[in-house]
């Protein structure tokens, strides 16, 4: 049996490969994808062979081939159905941390069974609602916060939507474009575009990608206020204004990454736990608005280079296999 498989050939250059697929050990699983999804901030940057040769072991995927810049197998959103392995898992449609390939073989302990209750459309979404999930651990909202997420791309709309359900927390999503208006509303939550946001906030969520971004988290934040950040900016260099109220206001930065667990849940998480809640939190028909479109995947290598070239206006773009 063959698969076929997206690879990053050299630095805004991709094409589908044919590789061998041997049979699946009996601890392992063959599954035949049915979705995957474009993770826009991350992989677009992959895509573009901005990741910093310091962090390219930090940075590889669970189940990536290759090395940094290229040529390099990369991605983290994938549900199928499971062909072969143990019977527990026969025939169940499960999400893995794989790349985008229409058939793969990994260990069985890789696959999170997807509920019934939730779309194999919608899963795709399972990677960056666990980083969202994440964000929020470190960020640790208290009841009745005041709440602005920056940025309405995938995570930062997860957070806003996450956040919103928090009793007596108002959260504001902040966005350069304006028409994510309707998306707000859709998940619940207040609008505004950085001019037009209230100031004083108790936490603040960067997620836009953007160094103006992060700016506006420091002129919005309240006395003592926590910032947390969110985005990953890869060999983006990053200037912001430290010397005007940044110290007076006693503000904190704080860094957050899904590849560990926030330190707060540590002792008594791990990455399975983690993901099976994140199933749970996808049991939302309002998180299909955070589906932009879909591409069939004989289309991905021209689909990817679009999306990584798109600044507004993309959020996930899930891809689908016959």
């Amino acid at each position: 049996m063959t698969a076929r498989a997206f690879w990053l050939t050299a630095p805004g250059r991709g094409e589908l490969r044919t590789e061998p697929l041997p049979p699946p050990d009996p601890d392992e699983v063959r599954v035949r994808t049915l979705y995957t999804a474009i993770s826009r901030g991350t992989e677009s940057r992959v895509f573009r062979g901005e990741v910093p040769p310091s962090q390219y072991q930090a940075m590889r995927a669970p189940f990536q081939q290759g090395e940094f810049p290229a040529p390099v197998k990369y991605g983290y959103c994938n549900v199928g159905i499971v062909e072969a392995g143990p019977a527990a898992l026969q025939g169940k449609v499960g999400f893995c941390l794989y790349p985008h390939q229409d058939r793969y073989i990994v260990p069985a302990t890789a696959i999170t069974p997807i509920p019934a209750s939730v779309p194999p459309g919608r899963a795709v979404l399972a990677a960056n609602m666990e980083t969202a999930l994440n964000v929020l651990w470190d960020a640790a909202p208290r009841l009745g916060d005041r709440i602005s997420v920056i940025g309405a791309g995938v995570v930062g709309s997860l957070i806003a939507r996450l956040a919103g359900k928090l009793p007596g927390c108002r959260v504001q999503l902040i966005d350069i474009d304006p028409d994510k208006a309707l998306l707000a509303a859709h998940l619940g939550v207040h609008f505004a575009v950085p001019e037009q946001a209230e100031d004083g906030q108790d936490v603040l969520i960067h997620a836009s990608g953007s160094p103006a971004g992060l700016a506006t988290a420091l002129r919005l934040a309240g006395f003592e206020a926590m910032v947390v950040e969110a985005s990953w900016f890869g060999t983006q260099p990053v200037s912001l204004l430290l010397g005007e109220d940044f110290h007076a206001k006693r503000l904190c930065i704080r860094s957050s990454q899904v590849g560990q667990v926030a330190t707060a849940q540590r002792s008594r998480w791990n990455h399975q736990r983690r993901m099976a809640t994140v199933m749970k939190l996808l049991d939302d028909p309002a998180l299909d608005a955070l589906i932009s479109g879909e591409s069939p995947f004989t289309d991905l290598p021209q689909v990817m280079t679009e999306v990584s070239q798109k600044a507004t206006g993309v959020l996930c773009r899930r891809i689908v296999y016959a």
